[in-house]
């Protein structure tokens, strides 16, 4: 529940269970009562497991069985040396369960617990019938779920009973209708359903891991009696006398008693494995029955009244066509019209397009024609003087080579002498 603080306006927050409570606001430090619910205000409901049942209660019930079991058979236990011949039904009885009593304790155990679990499971089951009876969806607040009245539906589940609104199908229709409330879209609702089928069929498998262990192992437990008795009667054979027939019929007896002890064990596991198969099996039909019930109650009641904003403003498919072809058809003939006028403008445009192109074309050609003769004559002037600059170059490079060869032609008629420096010495010039 959501409320304010009268003192200071702070917005709290407190479960809805507090209702009518006093609390302190961390805010102002002073002591408020929590406004009850009104009519129409949706109270939340903690969801509790639908399938597992308390395991503590189970196991309670179990060691109290257990107790009051053992308690029963003690008077009846047979005296020692009592012949299996003369036992009565109860002296049998009894000492099925104390001789090799360890492992008869733990497969009682097994099996009573076993048993507390599909009792439980079983007022679980019948919670969920029940629960189904209850009109979840009422005619009278429309024929149709949408916008407009999804809240009146919702109220309406969160005025069931506390006892039977905490249930699979309540549960999963509460969801569905918030989801279709907020979201307004039924393909969401329909994936959110199936979700939960699934996460509502893994709850129901997950409960039975327990029982179908303890279905497995009283056997094996059975067996392992039946193990430890041979290994007894195997161990009490004593014929080292053989010339005594008493002992060696005394050795037989204990042999042969130990093997029917032995063989007592494993007769109770298999009892109790048979005795807890059928119950089992015919709990896990009904959840699954259940389930399957409250599957076909979603898709065939709860989606098809569902009707979301775009069904809902969406006009009928064959009056649109309709409107369409006429609106269409009665525009038909201006929409020709407007195009052939369009196509002649388009036809005057592409004729003055075409003129314009060739004066321009002309234009370019004449542009061309003229700056290429007025380039020829710009490069044959350039070229001229070019020609005139190497010319002259070539006269004066001539000229040159000319006096070069007279200075050599002078120079080979001439002796050209060349004396070296004299050399100083020390003390003396030579």
């Amino acid at each position: 529940m959501k409320f304010e603080c009268p003192k200071c306006s702070q917005r709290l927050s407190v479960a809805a269970t507090a209702a009518g409570l006093m609390v302190r606001c961390p805010s102002c430090d002073n002591r408020v009562k929590v406004p009850l619910a009104s009519k129409g205000d949706r109270r939340a409901w903690k969801e509790t497991d639908p399938t597992n049942p308390n395991p503590f209660l189970s196991l309670g019930i179990t060691l109290v069985v257990l107790l009051l079991w053992f308690l029963l058979l003690l008077p009846f236990v047979p005296p020692a040396g009592t012949p299996i011949s003369s036992y009565s039904t109860m002296q049998f009885l009894s000492s099925l369960f104390y001789k090799h009593f360890l492992v008869s304790f733990i497969n009682t155990m097994f099996f009573v617990w076993a048993m507390s679990i599909i009792f439980l499971k079983h007022l679980k089951i019948r919670h969920q019938k029940a629960a189904m009876m209850l009109d979840v969806l009422p005619p009278q607040l429309g024929k149709e779920i949408d916008g407009t009245n999804v809240g009146a539906f919702i109220d309406h589940v969160y005025s069931l009973p506390h006892k039977l609104r905490d249930s699979l199908m309540v549960n999963r229709i509460r969801k569905a209708l918030e989801l279709f409330e907020i979201r307004q879209n039924v393909a969401e609702v329909r994936e959110m359903m199936a979700s939960q089928s699934e996460i509502d069929s893994g709850r129901i498998s997950g409960s039975f891991t327990l029982l179908r262990a303890f279905l497995w192992g009283i056997p094996l437990l059975g067996f392992i009696g039946t193990v430890i008795g041979l290994s007894h009667a195997i161990g009490g054979m004593s014929f080292g006398n053989v010339e005594d027939v008493s002992k060696i019929v005394g050795s037989i007896n204990n042999v042969t008693s130990g093997l029917g002890t032995a063989f007592d064990a494993t007769l109770l596991g298999l009892v109790l494995a048979l005795i807890l198969n059928f119950p089992l099996n015919a709990l896990a039909k009904q959840e699954d029955d259940n389930l399957q019930t409250i599957d076909a109650f979603c898709n065939e009641v709860l989606l098809p009244r569902l009707k979301d904003t775009t069904s809902a403003l969406t006009i009928d498919s064959s009056a649109v066509a309709n409107a369409l072809a006429l609106a269409i058809a009665g525009s038909q003939e201006k929409f020709i019209v407007q195009l052939n006028q369009l196509a002649q403008q388009m036809g005057g445009y592409a004729a003055e397009m075409e003129k314009r192109m060739a004066t321009f074309q002309e234009t370019v050609t004449e542009e061309i024609v003229s700056r290429n003769a007025e380039m020829r004559e710009q490069n044959q002037l350039a070229l001229n003087g070019s020609l005139e600059q190497v010319s002259r170059y070539i006269g004066g490079l001539e000229a040159g080579i000319g006096g070069l060869n007279k200075v050599l032609k002078e120079l080979g008629e001439r002796q050209v002498v060349v004396q070296a420096p004299p050399r100083r010495h020390w003390f003396w010039r030579s």
